[in-house]
């Protein structure tokens, strides 16, 4: 059950760009007590950049933001079914260094610049955290399609609809979120560069994403606990 809601943010700017994989390649990557999710037979990896904004403890008026940058795939675990985090790279020295201490979490510093233009928005990242292997990423994005909220049991609800997070690292956390239903829409994408396949043991896709532009979301976070 979601406990109290700790924080409060507006997610904005955001874009999913998934591909399908065997399910096998995504199997061997997962910690213990992780399994994989699929839909229809296929298993699926998502590359998620976007804006956490306004971030505060519920009730203060006094918020940051800054830019975050995931590789994700689905899973089931032992708190029900969620997203699980490859890395998640962000431009806040502070954000990533306290996830890193206090739950080892594979957040990594990185410089990121996004600037929207006639309604696109192009998102730049270059990892520099020192220690950690080098991950550039370089894509614009734009809706073109009206927005629609996925159809439960949908390909987009299976990729957008996930309301609960895992990460591995000194030993399985979870996290749960709230917020209404995403609005998406189908959207184009000019990706120039995207290097975290490789930089978490992938090899690069070769056929293109399916590609959705997330309206701006508010969002309330539990805090994180182990699993």
């Amino acid at each position: 059950m979601f406990g109290r809601r700790w924080l409060e943010m507006t997610w904005q700017d955001g874009c999913f760009l998934h591909w399908a994989v065997n399910p096998d390649l995504v199997a061997g990557t997962l910690p213990e007590r992780l399994s994989v999710a699929t839909h229809n037979g296929q298993a699926y990896l998502g590359v998620v950049p976007f804006v956490m904004s306004d971030i505060r403890p519920r009730g203060s008026p006094i918020g940051l933001s800054f830019p975050e940058l995931n590789l994700r795939t689905y899973v089931d675990g032992p708190n029900g079914p969620g997203v699980y985090f490859y890395n998640l790279d962000a431009a806040d020295r502070l954000g990533v260094a306290v996830a890193r201490r206090l739950f080892a979490l594979p957040y990594y510093r990185a410089r990121m610049d996004v600037t929207r233009e006639n309604g696109a928005v192009r998102f730049k990242s270059d990892r520099r955290h020192r220690g950690a292997p080098s991950a550039r990423f370089d894509a614009t994005y734009e809706p073109v399609g009206d927005a629609f909220v996925p159809e439960p049991g949908s390909l987009p609800a299976f990729l957008v609809e996930n309301y609960r997070f895992y990460a591995a690292g000194n030993r399985l956390y979870c996290g749960e979120i709230a917020h209404e239903p995403w609005t998406l829409r189908e959207a184009r994408v000019d990706l120039r560069r995207n290097d975290l396949f490789e930089t978490n043991g992938f090899e690069k896709p070769a056929d293109k994403p399916i590609v959705h532009y997330a309206e701006p979301i508010d969002v309330t976070a539990d805090r994180i606990r182990r699993a």
